[in-house]
């Protein structure tokens, strides 16, 4: 049998992707349990490498003009969680401890690195991204009014095609926005 790369997930737990969601999981074969989220015990950096390398392309379908409807936008966003986040954890971290400021500051020097050309905010999502959206290299899909929070919905909607919006702040986090479409 050849060598299986390294996940970093704990024993028995294997990457498996959704043809539904069109987004990898984490399945346990011996229990059968899978989750949308690495579980404990994981090491996230050997997992974000693996993501990166295994997982980026299967999960980078971009939604057809089909799926598009009167009234929605698409967009892909960073977000940068910090310990008062309303979900203080992520796929690359199971507890997020870092302050607002400092997550300000990550997300202000990712936002300078997008602004002088040196990566795409799509390719910094990819491995950067504390949204399970990372997968998809931040894309969220097409969304209207009243789907997401108030804060992200509103920067997102004035923005134009390609325009990537400034730091953001939700209950979620601290988000780098980019309108797709």
């Amino acid at each position: 049998m050849a060598d299986q790369p390294d996940t970093g997930l704990p024993p028995s737990w294997e990457v498996r992707h959704s043809h539904t969601k069109n987004l990898p999981y984490y399945f346990n074969a011996a229990t059968k349990d899978s989750h949308w989220e690495p579980p404990e015990g994981t090491n996230t950096d050997k997992l974000k490498m693996f993501m990166a390398a295994y997982h980026s392309s299967k999960s980078l379908a971009a939604p057809t003009r089909e799926d598009r409807q009167p009234g929605k936008i698409r967009v892909a966003h960073l977000l940068v969680k910090h310990r008062d986040s309303r979900r203080p954890s992520s796929w690359r971290e199971n507890q997020i401890t870092r302050s607002k400021e400092e997550a300000l500051q990550i997300i202000k020097a990712h936002e300078a690195r997008i602004q002088s050309g040196s990566v795409s905010l799509s390719e910094l999502a990819l491995v950067e991204s504390d949204c399970s959206s990372a997968r998809k290299q931040g894309d969220l899909g097409y969304f209207g009014r009243g789907d997401m929070q108030k804060e992200f919905e509103d920067a997102a909607f004035a923005l134009k095609n390609g325009e990537m919006s400034g730091v953001v702040e939700t209950a979620s986090g601290l988000h780098l926005i980019q309108r797709l479409d």
